[in-house]
């Protein structure tokens, strides 16, 4: 890895490192190394002379500390060993999880196979949150340590401060974002100050594109984002549509979920809220990743004129969510 602060992230991750970090690992690589659809991380399939392919994730430089990387390997590990469908690290011979290998952190995963889960089809989201029920019993028996939390009170003016300071937002609408920010804020303080309860160890990315399905029903996969908060937010982000469509699949998840786990209907308030932190913060993840190559490629629209149009009518939008009555299982 170059000593240059102002270098791209990844910029000495060449194929022929690839290779070599898997060979320290006591592997034969046969070669064949193939770039899957990451941006946060680098993550590679490769070829082994013993066996099926692996797959080698490489951690972002800076991002997480190797006790946050190391905790999420154990979360994962557990989930695995009751028999939960999440992809986990490969264990070496010494125990480790985390390797290290000229300056990139890096773990190795089995390659699992599977397509999109096709949400729409009855007895799938219960399915999904039958598993999802299983995931928080789990996660609820134990605390993170060194793993982030959901932070109402910081998540939103943090991340609205470094997109008005680095001034991705466009000069004639940064009076208009900042009012807004301050407007969201002050709803979103007022629903979690109401809402108390217990916060658990999540997946805390459990969106369609993190969920592989096979004949054998779902895998899990990338806990990278895993930390402490609300059941709810494991729940919400496989909810879309219109209202009505959304109180349908709020239903079937919870109808699986709840055969497992608790629900506190509480969180359900928490919906909006976390949905409008998640768009706040989305926008500042590409900002603050965008000197890395794969970020203006991938995302050609940010940073446009009408790209701040838009995100400024759906944060506009939230407001109005956020005043309505919380989605009701039917």
């Amino acid at each position: 890895m170059t000593d240059d602060p102002e270098a791209p992230p990844y910029a000495g991750l060449t194929p022929d490192l690839v290779i070599g970090a898997l060979e320290a690992t006591g592997r034969y690589p046969d070669g064949r190394v193939l770039a899957l659809n990451s941006y946060e991380n680098r993550v590679y399939q490769i070829g082994v002379e013993e066996g099926p392919p692996l797959v080698a994730k490489f951690y972002r430089p800076g991002r997480w500390s190797d006790a946050c990387i190391v905790e999420e390997h154990q979360f994962a590990l557990s989930l695995a060993a009751e028999e939960i469908p999440v992809v986990a690290p490969l264990v070496s011979p010494g125990g480790t999880t985390l390797h290290h290998f000229h300056g990139f952190r890096y773990s190795l995963f089995p390659r699992q196979g599977g397509r999109w889960p096709e949400l729409e089809q009855p007895g799938i989201l219960a399915w999904i949150g039958r598993f999802l029920g299983r995931i928080h019993r789990l996660g609820a028996s134990s605390d993170f340590h060194h793993r982030p939390s959901i932070n109402p009170p910081t998540d939103i003016p943090e991340a609205s401060r470094y997109l008005l300071d680095k001034e991705f937002i466009p000069v004639e609408l940064m009076h208009r974002f900042e009012r807004l920010y301050i407007e969201l804020q002050q709803l979103i303080e007022a629903v979690f100050s109401d809402v108390s309860g217990q916060w658990i160890r999540l997946h805390g990315d459990c969106h369609p594109g993190n969920l592989l399905w096979a004949d054998n029903g779902p895998h899990f996969v990338d806990l990278d984002d895993c930390r402490m908060g609300p059941a709810i937010q494991d729940l919400w982000m496989l909810l879309s549509g219109d209202r009505d469509e959304m109180t349908g699949q709020l239903t079937s998840l919870l109808e699986g979920y709840e055969l497992f786990m608790d629900m506190d209907r509480r969180q359900l308030r928490l919906i909006e809220p976390l949905r409008t932190i998640r768009m706040v913060r989305y926008a500042a993840w590409l900002g603050e990743r965008w000197n890395d190559p794969a970020f203006p490629s991938a995302f050609p629209w940010f940073n446009t004129h009408q790209y701040w149009q838009h995100h400024l009518t759906l944060l506009e939008q939230q407001l109005s969510a956020l005043a309505q009555p919380p989605l009701q299982p039917c």
